[in-house]
C-alpha cells in the first residue's frame, strides 16, 4: 500500500487471503516517497515467486501502475478513498493506464480490496484443486446467505 493510512482498506484483502490460507505480505511501499524501494520490490516480484500483487493507493495513486510498469506479475489495483474526492481521483489514476501496461482495477475502498483478494484467489485456484473447492464453497455460502435473507414485514412484495 502507498501509506499506513491505507491499512483500514487494505486489511480487508489481508482478511480474505488469510481466510483462504494464502501466504501474503503487507507492507508500505510508497511510489512517491520510496521510489527506489518500489522499483526494487516490483523487479524482484517474479523471482520471489509472487503470483499477484494487490496494490492499494489513494490520491494520485501511482503505486499500482508503477509496479505494473516494472514487473510482469499481475497487479491488482485498489483505489483507496481519499479525503477530498472520496477515491474518485484514485480510481481514475489506476484505471486509466495506457495500453500495454495492464493494471486490473477494482472498486474504491473496502469492497475493492475484498474483491482484489478474491480475484487473486481465483487466479491461484486455477491450478490448485483444494483452493478451487474452497472458493466454490465460499461462493455457495454467499449465495445461501443472500437466498436466506429476510426482508422487514413492511417491504413491498
Amino acid at each position: 500500500m502507498g501509506s499506513a493510512s491505507d491499512w483500514p482498506t487494505m486489511s480487508k484483502a489481508v482478511d480474505v487471503l488469510t481466510s483462504f490460507d494464502i501466504a501474503h505480505e503487507a507492507k508500505v511501499v510508497s511510489a512517491h516517497r520510496m521510489p527506489d524501494e518500489m522499483f526494487a520490490y516490483a523487479e524482484a516480484a517474479l523471482e520471489r515467486g509472487l503470483r499477484a500483487i494487490i496494490a492499494g493507493a489513494g490520491g494520485a495513486a501511482h503505486l499500482p501502475g508503477m509496479l505494473a510498469a516494472k514487473t510482469i506479475v499481475p497487479v491488482l489495483g485498489v483505489p483507496v478513498a481519499s479525503r477530498h474526492l472520496s477515491g474518485q481521483d484514485s480510481l481514475y489514476s489506476i484505471v486509466q493506464m495506457p495500453g500495454g501496461i495492464p493494471t486490473a482495477t477494482f472498486a474504491i475502498g473496502e469492497a475493492g480490496a475484498t474483491n482484489a483478494a478474491l480475484f487473486a484467489v481465483s487466479l491461484l485456484a486455477h491450478d490448485d484443486d483444494e483452493l478451487r473447492r474452497r472458493l466454490l464453497d465460499h461462493r455457495a455460502e454467499l449465495r445461501d446467505r443472500a437466498a436466506s435473507s429476510v426482508l422487514p414485514p413492511d417491504a413491498a412484495p
